[in-house]
């Protein structure tokens, strides 16, 4: 078996976890415009935008390279988290497994926080751990702050 693992961190926002949390269930497409050094482009490949079960696929850049990534979108509006479970793309091709899963908690009425989990499997020990796109996704989640508090 290959090496697993998981990483946690949190990330501070200011305005609702109401708000931030619709902005990642229901609006991706914004996301270009929005944090356009990151996400270059987001489609739907099966399902609506704010469908439980719903498939995309996000071009974005990282480390300066420019990748795609196709999730099968998982959402739980009691708990107000989104989880992408990873399909196919360029970080697939290292893990058998890659989830992510964005938890957005209250914590004042103008702040909340972003709770990010990876849960990923490597497909063999020849492959790093997944590091740098922790590092990824949790600058989306802060760069995504400002863009949050616009509309």
């Amino acid at each position: 078996m290959a090496t697993s693992g998981t990483y946690v961190t949190k990330v501070p926002l200011k305005g609702t976890a109401e708000k931030h949390y619709r902005r990642w269930r229901n609006e991706n497409h914004l996301f270009p415009d929005a944090i356009g050094h990151h996400i270059q482009n987001v489609t739907i490949h099966d399902g609506e935008w704010d469908s439980h079960g719903a498939i995309k696929i996000w071009n974005y850049t990282i480390d300066g390279k420019q990748e795609v990534f196709k999730e099968r979108r998982e959402i739980d509006d009691e708990k107000r988290t989104v989880t992408f479970r990873g399909l196919e793309g360029h970080v697939m091709d290292q893990l058998k497994v890659n989830d992510i899963i964005f938890e957005f908690i209250p914590k004042s009425e103008d702040g909340c926080v972003c709770k990010i989990t990876m849960i990923w499997e490597k497909r063999n020990d020849d492959f790093p751990e997944p590091s740098n796109y922790m590092k990824f996704v949790k600058s989306m989640a802060a760069d995504m702050d400002d863009h949050v508090l616009k509309t």
